[in-house]
């Protein structure tokens, strides 16, 4: 029975994976986004099932492997039970955060079972067993380093923890001599498997995970998401190997390479080096100044905005952090849809890194049925915008900061950019005159062309459209 169990379980494990490629596939489009979901998520139970099954399996007859059947029940049913309640409850501005917490998840979860692997004796010997404590051992090692920088990523995006960078001396050579202490630990413990060198190791990957993501920058938390997202996706292959999990072995392998290409592409747009985001080594620079001003500026009521998009022919709009705090994307369609029945040409500019999660502004527009034609990525728009009359930046900062294109002394100079400044005009959507999440005073608030609507995001477009009723 366990021998047809193992094969039935195989081939449900490879239709799971084929299952979780169409997912990933259908997430690459707003139009099959949906699709895409659905599809992960009867890939997932279909492996859940197969697993339950596989194990039911082997506890048949065996009164001590029954306990093993019991413990895998509770489990999914409690993290069922508690992902379906924090799926119900979480805010779209919490989504950043508990992404990144669920990351440390699939990190502690690889620790505990590289330790398991290593405190069963599994009866291999020669090559056989030096491969099984190299996996043991850089399971436990990306596992760890995956968990507290998930923690950390958390901390910083929840405030519970300050954004600013953390900057030790000799950080680099702290990061580069983490990454030889691990190999030369490797070597040993696969030739002498002492469990001593494998709490060293967890330690020392502990650590190293705190300061790699402790050492970068509120700015750049996008990426490291991105980032955490891909090791969290190894640590699941490693843990796959371990535990001879065909399924593991597939799907840690699609997270782990989708993560690392999707940061790629977002170190790409921010002008970042690749490698350096592997070592923490970018966003260390703190700003020189946080709040000074850098002249006058203009400020603008919810009436003169509303006049202003009433006589406008082309509209953009660029979101940010703000829009999801404020809930205000509902309005803002409302507001889209109310200057396209005048006639105005209106779109949207998003920034690779626009909010504290890729793709955060897509999902929030998505959801307020926002149409997918008119939302255009940062190089498709950025060469029009000397041609709009009218540009909305409502609730971004650091995404639209002119001083990344001309101020070469800035944090973020080198940056990438909506280039709202090339605009006729520039309405700012702000709670206030303070710096944005990377904490670096924005040029374009003072420009002769901008103009300050100061308030809530959603009651601001609110007020707008009341006055655009009105004409």
């Amino acid at each position: 029975m366990i021998a047809v169990a193992g094969q039935v379980a195989g081939a449900a494990y490879i239709v799971a994976a084929l299952l979780f490629i169409l997912s990933l596939a259908g997430l690459s489009k707003h139009e099959t986004s949906r699709r895409g979901v659905a599809y992960g998520i009867v890939g997932m139970a279909i492996a859940l099932v197969a697993t339950l099954w596989l194990t039911a399996a082997g506890a048949w007859g065996e009164p001590q492997a029954m306990l093993g059947l019991v413990l895998l029940v509770v489990a999914v049913l409690v993290g069922g039970a508690i992902g379906l309640w924090r799926a119900r409850i979480v805010e779209m501005t919490g989504m950043p955060e508990l992404i990144a917490l669920l990351h440390s998840f699939v990190g502690l979860a690889a620790v505990l079972v590289g330790w398991n692997g290593a405190l069963y004796d599994a009866g291999l010997e020669g090559a056989l067993a030096d491969i099984h404590h190299a996996e043991v051992f850089i399971g436990v090692f990306i596992g760890a380093v995956t968990f507290t920088g998930s923690i950390v990523a958390f901390l910083k995006l929840s405030g519970r923890m300050s954004s600013k960078p953390l900057v030790l001396p000799g950080k680099n050579v702290l990061n580069v001599g983490a990454l030889v202490a691990f190999v030369a630990l490797t070597v040993w413990y696969v030739i002498t498997p002492d469990l001593w060198l494998l709490v060293v190791v967890t330690v020392l990957a502990l650590a190293l995970g705190w300061h790699l993501v402790a050492s970068i920058g509120g700015g750049d938390m996008p990426v490291v998401v991105s980032m955490l997202n891909s090791y969290s996706g190894w640590a699941a292959a490693a843990a796959g190997f371990l535990l001879n999990n065909d399924l593991l072995i597939v799907t840690g392998a699609l997270v782990g390479s989708s993560g690392a290409y999707l940061s790629y592409i977002m170190c790409k747009a921010m002008n970042r080096s690749f490698l350096s985001v592997i070592a923490g080594g970018f966003g260390i620079e703190a700003p020189k100044s946080t709040d000074q001003e850098q002249g006058e500026y203009r400020e603008i009521d919810a009436e003169g905005a509303a006049d202003m998009l009433a006589n406008a022919s082309s509209v953009v709009i660029t979101p940010g952090y703000g829009m999801a705090v404020a809930q205000a994307q509902h309005g803002v369609a409302d507001l889209v849809q109310k200057l396209r029945e005048r006639g105005v040409d209106v779109r949207f500019g998003i920034h690779p890194v626009a909010g504290r999660l890729p793709g955060h502004m897509n999902v929030l527009l998505a959801e307020a049925k926002v149409p997918y034609d008119i939302v255009l990525e940062m190089d498709e728009i950025n060469d029009d915008l000397a041609r709009v009359d009218v540009v909305l930046v409502i609730g971004a900062n650091d995404t639209v900061n002119p001083a990344a294109a001309e101020d070469p002394s800035s944090p973020i100079a080198g940056m990438p950019v909506i280039r709202a400044w090339e605009a006729e005009n520039v309405i700012v959507f702000k709670r206030s005159m303070a710096s944005g999440y990377a904490g670096v005073q924005n040029p374009l608030f003072y420009r002769e062309n901008a103009q300050m609507l100061f308030g809530d995001a959603k009651d601001k477009v609110e007020e707008i459209l009341f006055q655009l009723s009105r004409t």
